[in-house]
């Protein structure tokens, strides 16, 4: 169960981050910008993982 969350997680990662590219190049965010963009969904997704796995852990 681990290994098929830990694949899932990384494609939803490499998604968000496709998704948040376009964002970036759609409204032209500037690129000094971008990294903090990038950095703050990365870190609440990363968090919502997370929280999804101990969920599922303990139920």
């Amino acid at each position: 169960m681990i290994s098929i969350f830990i694949i899932l997680a990384i494609l939803i990662l490499y998604n968000i981050n496709r998704m948040t590219n376009a964002l970036c190049t759609q409204k032209e965010i500037p690129e000094d910008k971008q990294p903090k963009v990038f950095r703050t969904i990365n870190v609440l997704i990363t968090i919502l993982l997370i929280s999804s796995y101990v969920d599922l852990l303990f139920s």
